[in-house]
Formats: structure tokens, C-alpha cells, sequence
């Protein structure tokens, strides 16, 4: 049996997944670091809570304007495959598409399974599947785009933001690449558009369009795009672009940013060299020799020392800091008709992300961004009133496990250290620890405190370390 650092384990957690409980930890550290990464990689047999049950216990879910980000909020809270929510966050972040352009919540719905479906695989055939994708094509508006009147938005997009980035092409390959996406457009748009003006919301909302490829429609010319020529479509321009260089450090560079270290916005990478370059050529290199597979490149980033020494380097997302606080206390496992998940998700938005609305094309800038005066107040009223409730269950369990490992000779210092292993092996800077300690220290622990006492202390340590700068990293 394999064993590996409880502190390790909780950070590969917390970015392959949204943390992980003391009983989940206790599992993940008695296998090998390179078990544990299979484990998230390829977790087997899925469970989470099912559709099926949320649509019982909400009949009404599709007449809500925030039920995606709700119904996905679920997904996150109970899968035993967190990785396969957390790269859909990360495709959803890059190739960000809002609901309130599309007026179609099952478009949205169905962009979201395609990401945790083919968000894993190779790039080439998730550009693929994104070109093809009803949601996608209306976002950027590709069902204008015609052979005798070019709409360049997708092909510009597909470029700047979604595979390559400012610098690496001309204006003219952006004219080659809408040319040779003609044709790929909604083949139910006009019935739909017909039926929305008079369907109802009830049960399931509007009619979901699908991809259609209208080849009348399509550009037959010869086309020369990135130095290559010839009578290009839509799927010619994808496997032009998966093998270019630029291509392979775009997707590295997005790879390190979420994964393991904030970087800057993608608008300024054109000007600014990347945090850790020997990381993005790996990352590249791996990209190539793999054939464009996401999978093996998280599991060279996952294994890679320059992630196993990036703990605490990343500013949680607000729907990070919100999994990564309700998955520790668990109180939303059990879906019952007065689940608050979705007006939960909406505080998000409070924080500055509302999943499934994205403020542009570019998604959401991340990093420091992400903290503001507002929203700062927000992710710490949020953290602290959830970690420091004793009646969830994960909270009772926490509360419990260091009770339990208390003794009448543990120290303050060993005290604090089990509370901050309970809130997933969190590491705090002096001033932090400093503070905690005047907590303790005033709370009369090791004086003979009452069972209740302890429990009141523990909880008033929840609470100063959920309000911690340290609280909002990952």
C-alpha cells in the first residue's frame, strides 16, 4: 500500500477537484501520489446525483433563469469525479458563451455535457465539437455566416480567445477560417424561432436547436489559411490550427493559469512572458507528442514538481470558493425541495461569477481580479456562515474528529494545527497564526475547558480562518 503527504493529497484536491473532506483525505493518503492522480484522471464508475431526481424534486427547475448553474452546482457537490466538473469549469472560463444572448437554457444545458464529455479527450475534437455546437454557433453568430456574406465573429474568436491568440495570424486567415465555416449553422432555427414566440416554459422550455451542415451554403473556393491552401472546410481549419506551435502554448498557458498558478489575462500574454516558461514547453511538448490529448497533459502537470510547490498560489474562483466551502460541510449531499443550491449559486454572481453568464467573450478575468472591496465581502460572509454552522454535517463531523484527538496534554499550537488539517490541511502566514492563537489562548483552552467550550472554540477558529486572505487561495 502506497502512502502519500496528507498536505500534497489535499492540494492535488483542491485543484483536480474543490477540496476534499478529512474522510476523503484519509483515503487519499494511503495511496501512491501517482495512484492519486489516476484516481481523478479516471475515477471508473460515476456516481453524482442523478436529473432525474432533481427534476422530481424541482418540477418547476425550467422555468428558472438560473436552473444551469443550480443544476450543475448539484453535479459539483456530489460527484465522486470532481476533475470531470472542474475542467468543464475550465472550458466554460475560456470558451465562455451566455445564456442571455441564446434565450435557450437547454443550449447552454448541452454545451455544459459537451465539455464534461469530450473536455478530457483530444483539442482537435473538442474545437470540433465546440464548431458544431448550437449554443456556439448562435453565441458568435455563425448562422449568418454565408458563402456570398462572411460573418467573421466565430473565425476571429476561434483564433484570438479560443485557440492560438493575438499575434499568431492575419486578418486574412480570420476572412479564410469564416469562409471555411460557412454552412455550419442551426438546422431548426426558423421552427424554433417560430415556436418561441408562443411556446410555453412549461415542462421543458424552449426548443433546442441542433447543428446542421449546409453544404449549398458553404464556400467551395479555395482557401489559404496559416500558409496552407486548398478547398478548406470548418474541420480542415481545426486540424490546421491543433498542430501549430502557438496553438500548443496557448492551451499550455490556459493549462498552468487554472491548474497550478494565476497568470494574466489572455489579452496580455501577446506582451507578457508566462510565470514559469520550462513548464510551458513541457506542457507544449506534451500537447504534441500526446496528440493534442487534455488528459495526458494534466497527468504530466499533476505529476510535475512546479504544481507540487504551487500550493496556496491560486485565488479561488467564486464557484471554487462556494464547492470548496459547501463540499466541506456537506449539507447539500441529501437534494430536498427546499435546497437553496440555486439561490446559493446566484451569490456567486455576487462574487463575480454567474456560471453560464459570463460578462464577454473572454470569460472572466481571473487571479487578483477575482477580489474586490464588494465581493471580498461577499466570499467571506459566505465561508464563514456556512463553516462555522455545527449543525451541518460535515461541521458536526470536523467539530468531532478534533474533540476526539484532543487530550489534556495537547498544546495551542497542536490545537490550531488539527483545526486547520480539518479544514483541508490549510496553511496560514504568522500574523493569521498569531491571531488564531490570541482566540485560543483567550478561550481558556487546556484550563479544564467543558466539552461545550472546546466545541465553541473550534468553531470561533472556523470562523477567523474562513475570513483569511488564506481562505480565498487554493
Amino acid at each position: 500500500m502506497g502512502h502519500t503527504n496528507r498536505k500534497l493529497a489535499a492540494h492535488l484536491a483542491r485543484r483536480a477537484g474543490f477540496g476534499a473532506t478529512v474522510d476523503e483525505l484519509d483515503s487519499y493518503e494511503n495511496m501512491d501520489y501517482d495512484e492519486l492522480v489516476d484516481h481523478f484522471l479516471s475515477p471508473g464508475s460515476i456516481q453524482h446525483v442523478e436529473d432525474a431526481l432533481i427534476y422530481r424534486r424541482f418540477p418547476t427547475i425550467h422555468a428558472h433563469t438560473h436552473h444551469n448553474p443550480g443544476q450543475w452546482g448539484l453535479r459539483m457537490l456530489t460527484t465522486n469525479a470532481p476533475l470531470l466538473e472542474k475542467i468543464t469549469l475550465f472550458w466554460h472560463g475560456i470558451f465562455a458563451t451566455a445564456e442571455t444572448k441564446l434565450n435557450n437554457f437547454g443550449a447552454a444545458h448541452n454545451q455544459i455535457n459537451m465539455f464534461r464529455e469530450h473536455g478530457l479527450g483530444t483539442f482537435d475534437n473538442l474545437l470540433l465539437e465546440l464548431s458544431r455546437d448550437p449554443a456556439m454557433l448562435v453565441w458568435l453568430d455563425n448562422q449568418t455566416n454565408h458563402k456570398d456574406e462572411i460573418n467573421e465573429n466565430y473565425g476571429r474568436e476561434i483564433l484570438e480567445l479560443f485557440s492560438m491568440g493575438v499575434g499568431n495570424y492575419t486578418e486574412d486567415d480570420i476572412k479564410e477560417c469564416a469562409r471555411a465555416f460557412t454552412g455550419w449553422t442551426i438546422g431548426n432555427s426558423e421552427y424554433s424561432t417560430l415556436m418561441g414566440i408562443k411556446d410555453s416554459i412549461w415542462p421543458y422550455g424552449r426548443i433546442v436547436t441542433h447543428f446542421e451542415f449546409n453544404a449549398e451554403d458553404h464556400d467551395n473556393g479555395t482557401k489559404t489559411f496559416l500558409g496552407e491552401t486548398g478547398n478548406f472546410n470548418g474541420d480542415d481549419v481545426i486540424r490546421i490550427i491543433c498542430k501549430q506551435d502557438a496553438t500548443a502554448r496557448f492551451v499550455a498557458r490556459h493549462m498552468y493559469s487554472f491548474f497550478v498558478s494565476d497568470e494574466v489575462p489572455v489579452p496580455q500574454w501577446q506582451n507578457v512572458p508566462p510565470k514559469d516558461p520550462e513548464a510551458i514547453e513541457l506542457l507544449k511538448k506534451t500537447y504534441i507528442d500526446s496528440n493534442y490529448s487534455i488528459k495526458e497533459m494534466l497527468r504530466v502537470l499533476f505529476n510535475s514538481e512546479f504544481f507540487k510547490g504551487s500550493q496556496f498560489t491560486r485565488v479561488k474562483s467564486p464557484t471554487e470558493l462556494i464547492m470548496n466551502t459547501l463540499r466541506s460541510t456537506q449539507e447539500f449531499y441529501d437534494v430536498q425541495a427546499d435546497t437553496p443550491i440555486w439561490h446559493l449559486m446566484e451569490e456567486g454572481g455576487f462574487m463575480g461569477q454567474k456560471l453560464t453568464n459570463p460578462p464577454s467573450v473572454e470569460g472572466w478575468h481571473t487571479g487578483d481580479e477575482w477580489i474586490t472591496s464588494g465581493s471580498l465581502v461577499d466570499r467571506v460572509n459566505f465561508a464563514s456562515r456556512y463553516l462555522s454552522d455545527p449543525d451541518n454535517v460535515g461541521v458536526r463531523r470536523m467539530i468531532d474528529k478534533i474533540k476526539a484527538a484532543v487530550t489534556g496534554q495537547s498544546t495551542i499550537r497542536e490545537f490550531i494545527d488539527l483545526c486547520l488539517s480539518s479544514l483541508g490541511e490549510l496553511e496560514v502566514d504568522s500574523r493569521t497564526y498569531e491571531s488564531l492563537t490570541m482566540i485560543v489562548e483567550e478561550s481558556g483552552f487546556g484550563y479544564g475547558q467543558s466539552d461545550d467550550d472546546l466545541e465553541d472554540t473550534i468553531l470561533k477558529v472556523f470562523r477567523v480562518v474562513s475570513s483569511s486572505r488564506e481562505f480565498q487561495m487554493c
